[in-house]
């Protein structure tokens, strides 16, 4: 198992250690949730502090285990700096997309996690190696990554228009929205 890139890991342990600080100060969170606009606790700075805040430790451990899996190979392939804005961008994205889901839908409840970033690095992985055959958890069915992405975003799209859960869904397909537009923009060619 080659080592963790240097922003994956980071990345990792302020989440890790962000959960244990806000579960021995459980007061503190609340300042660093994604609140929706209407709420009366949005602050700015949220559209990036929700995405290292965890619901549990099962939310936590399948975000960890995401951002390794592919947050590790994206980084290798397209180093620290890179991979840091395909990161913020799915991250951002997916706060604005969740704050306009949110503010449509009169809903206060706030919105913590990395999965919006996480849903961005698997679009990413997707587009960098399409034919690559992964294996998920659920299903365990061998299949290639552009398959992969596919069938999430769309579970993703429609559990979003059943939501019931409190999962931030739209979120998630920000996140995807995010990294696609960076990534497209990046492809694009550059007049000079």
């Amino acid at each position: 198992m080659p080592p963790i890139p240097s922003v994956t890991k980071a990345f990792m342990l302020a989440c890790v250690g962000l959960y244990c600080v806000f579960y021995l100060v459980p007061g503190l969170q609340p300042w660093f949730e994604l609140w929706p606009l209407m709420s009366g606790n949005f602050f700015p700075w949220q559209l990036l502090s929700y995405a290292f805040l965890h619901g549990s430790q099962w939310h936590l451990f399948f975000n960890m285990l995401g951002l390794w899996m592919f947050g590790s190979e994206l980084e290798r392939v397209w180093g620290p700096k890179r991979y840091t804005h395909i990161l913020l961008a799915s991250a951002l994205a997916a706060a604005v997309v969740q704050l306009i889901v949110t503010f449509l839908l009169g809903s206060m409840a706030p919105t913590v996690g990395a999965s919006g970033a996480l849903f961005g690095l698997l679009l990413s992985f997707g587009m960098l190696f399409p034919d690559r055959i992964i294996v998920p958890l659920f299903p365990p069915i061998p299949m290639k990554a552009k398959y992969f992405v596919a069938i999430f975003g769309v579970l993703e799209l429609l559990m979003g228009l059943n939501n019931n859960s409190g999962v931030a869904h739209f979120a998630h397909l920000g996140g995807m929205l995010g990294a696609w537009l960076l990534i497209r923009y990046w492809r694009t060619p550059r007049r000079r």
